[in-house]
């Protein structure tokens, strides 16, 4: 059970967190590393993969929040990575995030049948 829906993947551990510098062409920017419970599922009536989750607080990180950075890329150590976009911190100093699309973590393929 995710804590979130009991029908929704879910991720807790490590993450890096990624700002996005618009002016870098590749994308790169500042990066903290922090702890993260995230968890997603699959919207049938928007037709994509909606996920959300807790950042551990970090205080770089939310002086980053409160200069205006709000788009992330959240990346998983094993490979995975999804564009996310924070919120301004909870009353324990940790920022929620949220995305749609490609989730930062591993999800079953599903195949369809022609």
């Amino acid at each position: 059970m995710s804590g979130f829906d009991d029908e929704e993947e879910e991720y807790r551990g490590t993450v890096t967190i990624v700002l996005q510098d618009p002016s870098e062409s590749d994308g790169s920017g500042k990066s903290f590393e922090v702890q993260a419970h995230l968890a997603g599922h699959f919207s049938p009536l928007t037709g994509d993969y909606r996920w959300k989750g807790r950042l551990s607080a970090d205080p770089g990180l939310t002086e980053a929040y409160r200069s205006g950075a709000r788009t992330v890329i959240v990346r998983t150590p094993d490979g995975h990575e999804g564009v996310g976009v924070l919120d301004s911190a909870n009353l324990w100093g940790g920022h929620p995030v949220s995305g749609s699309g490609t989730p930062p973590f591993a999800v079953p393929q599903i195949e369809l049948d022609d």
